[in-house]
């Protein structure tokens, strides 16, 4: 039976041979058995771990935390460029141990991902001799090489995980010679392991991350899926986040480790929601942490004016040369920027910031022109379009104060006219005290805002929908405006007036009305009811300046 399997394992065509590719790809073929058993074998791995500028102690074995492994990684990095320990000339061109070298489309070419990868060499041999005993045709004048080992090795259980290796298996060589950092060699066995076995037996986030990116050199996709599985089951913090944002480009461009990624970024803007309660740790983060909070929905933030305020200063900081910065601005960080729902106060001072490139602030701030005079079936209908892309610049986030459209005029008095839309979501929430403000909006160069309510009325009797007007308060001012508050029913009918009157605001006090639709609040929420259309309900407030 053994000599019937080895022989299979020759034979590309076999039974054998497409029984071990479908168990070892499809859904939890169990090979450990046959790891660096000859029996099971038909090629020779000899893989001849270097030393070099970093110790010989694994990253997994020789870390403890997350942060230590990347300062440890990254001092690597710094000390294998600084002092040149891996000679890239020793590729398979020059590396020639016979005349029958396979062609360079059957060989492995040389590899240096982040300068830690060595190169892997074909070496022919015939299938007669015992591999064992020609041990010193393997012998190379290397005197960074510390640790040999020699492994027996399937080649189409190791097809079947690994494009690089279905290469291999296919050459016309039955050896291969790699070589490796010390650092590098416990990752590289666990993950021979896993490509017979389908797991792994280490557990701690440093060693699951050195496997991670050894598979990634070996194009084993099963085997960064699950790296990354195990990663994301893991407390993830700050730290973890950042460094899975930051893993080599090489890595980050397979979809294996996407599920990893996006864990990270979801974790980092769900901690960092409300960044005025972490403003010197959200203020010290690098580029991606900062995509990631601002890429969310959820921002506890009062109003996307806040926004644009934030990621101004950050990249001040962190870009102090303005070439740099406006590069970051325009092509990282201007997209996560909701232009459409900032208020036309800030955008003006969007046009008059040296931080952006004229041009493009022109641009950004015509279009969210553009969104806010578009009717608001139509918003909806853009802001739908938008949630099935990357692109969010016309989602509404979850401000603190909603947005509010308001449209002013200078002549023949001094007025504006303000739309604030509540979802009925956010209605329901108001109950039974709560309360929700609007952004602020200027009249006669005093800033106001609306508030709606859920009060009891006057009597106590019941909950019912109140509307309010507040002033912001600037010291001592007296200032007198006349009101009026209206709603719309239909969608197709103008705004019918509820209250009007005239208030002189003095010391921070508001105007408004306990109850604006003279209804119990089970009335105002209850299903059909002829306030919410299309869910929405629709609010106007028009003030005028009292002379």
């Amino acid at each position: 039976m053994r000599d019937r399997l080895n022989s299979d394992l020759f034979d590309p065509r076999s039974e054998m041979d497409s029984d071990c590719m479908r168990g070892a790809s499809g859904s939890g073929g169990d090979f450990a058995f046959a790891f660096n058993d000859s029996n099971f074998s038909d090629r020779l791995l000899r893989i001849e771990i270097m030393g070099g500028p970093s110790n010989c102690a694994s990253d997994g074995e020789g870390c403890t935390s997350i942060a230590e492994w990347a300062r440890y990684r990254k001092r690597r990095r710094e000390d294998i460029k600084k002092e040149h320990a891996w000679d890239l000339s020793l590729c398979p061109e020059e590396q020639v141990l016979s005349d029958n070298q396979p062609d360079t489309d059957d060989a492995v070419g040389c590899e240096n991902q982040d300068g830690e990868a060595g190169a892997m060499v074909e070496e022919t041999q015939s299938g007669d001799e015992d591999a064992n005993s020609n041990e010193s045709s393997w012998n190379m004048d290397c005197s960074a090489v510390v640790t040999v080992k020699t492994l027996h090795i399937s080649s189409p259980i190791l097809a079947a995980k690994s494009p690089f290796f279905y290469k291999v298996r296919y050459g016309i060589n039955r050896h291969f010679l790699y070589y490796f950092w010390c650092a590098e060699e416990a990752a590289l066995m666990e993950l021979l392991n896993f490509m017979y076995s389908n797991t792994l037996s280490v557990t701690a986030a440093p060693a699951l991350l050195d496997v991670l990116m050894t598979a990634d050199k070996f194009e084993v996709a099963s085997c960064m899926r699950y790296c990354s599985r195990l990663l994301c089951n893991l407390t993830m913090t700050p730290e973890s986040a950042l460094l899975y944002l930051d893993l080599p480009s090489y890595v980050l461009m397979g979809k294996a480790v996407q599920p990893l990624t996006d864990a990270a970024k979801q974790y980092l803007a769900s901690r960092y929601k409300d960044m005025t309660k972490f403003q010197e740790e959200v203020m010290a983060l690098p580029l991606a942490g900062i995509e990631s909070i601002l890429s969310s929905d959820d921002l506890q933030i009062a109003s996307e004016d806040a926004v644009y305020d934030f990621v101004l200063k950050w990249a001040r900081l962190q870009y102090p040369k303005l070439e740099e910065r406006r590069e970051v601005l325009g092509s990282r960080l201007a997209r996560y920027i909701r232009f459409p729902y900032m208020t036309c106060r800030k955008l003006k001072k969007v046009l008059a910031c040296n931080d952006f490139d004229h041009e493009f602030s022109s641009k950004l701030v015509l279009e969210a022109l553009f969104f806010k005079a578009e009717a608001p079936h139509r918003q909806r209908s853009l802001a739908a379009e938008e949630s099935a892309s990357l692109n969010r610049r016309f989602i509404e986030r979850a401000y603190k104060y909603r947005p509010v459209k308001v449209i002013e005029f200078e002549v023949p008095r001094q007025q504006c006219v303000v739309y604030l839309d509540l979802k009925r979501e956010e209605c329901a929430n108001l109950f039974p005290s709560g309360r929700v403000y609007s952004q602020a909006f200027h009249l006669g160069g005093q800033g106001f805002f609306l508030s709606a309510h859920c009060n009891m009325d006057q009597q106590s009797s019941f909950h019912c929908f109140g509307l309010f007007l507040g002033m912001h308060e600037k010291g001592s001012v007296s200032f007198a405006v006349d009101y009026e508050f209206a709603a719309r029913s239909k969608p197709t009918e103008e705004f019918l007036s509820k209250y009007k009157g005239n208030y002189k605001f003095t010391g921070g006090k508001a105007v408004g009305y306990r109850n604006l639709f003279a209804i119990p609040w089970t009335s105002f929420m209850a299903e059909g009811s002829i306030y919410f259309i299309n869910g929405v309900l629709h609010l106007r407030a028009e003030l005028t300046v009292r002379h």
